[in-house]
């Protein structure tokens, strides 16, 4: 399954137990006609993948839902859900030409009407 969404944050890696079990949270909005926030957790090695991005970026993550079974101490039965992450994707494209105007469009540029094939010129192609 898959989620995408602007990337709303990103919280620290935070270490649980004796074991080092690791988890790191990200919110993400949807962009929907009612958009949703929705808390994505990557866990153990999973972390790291989140240290390249940041807030307000466009992404698409790819997760398993996961849910789980508990008895509490008075016998009642809970069941939790969550949403576990294991890659993430920049939706958005790097723009490598800021500052850089816009190319008009083909109708701007006249046709060259006085070109001679006879004429000699030094342009090597």
């Amino acid at each position: 399954m898959e989620v995408q969404g602007r990337i709303k944050m990103i919280d620290e890696t935070k270490t649980y137990g004796n074991n080092g079990f690791r988890k790191r949270e990200v919110v993400i909005t949807t962009e929907e006609q009612y958009p949703q926030h929705i808390l994505v957790e990557f866990v153990q090695d999973k972390c790291d993948l989140l240290n390249s991005y940041s807030e307000g970026q466009m992404v698409k993550i790819s997760i398993n839902l996961r849910g789980r079974e508990w008895v509490n101490p008075q016998g009642e039965t809970k069941y939790f859900n969550s949403i576990q992450g294991w890659r993430i994707e920049n939706l958005q494209q790097e723009t490598s030409t800021e500052g850089m105007p816009p190319v008009p469009p083909m109708e701007a540029f006249e046709p060259a009407d006085n070109l001679n094939e006879e004429e000699h010129d030094d342009l090597p192609f």
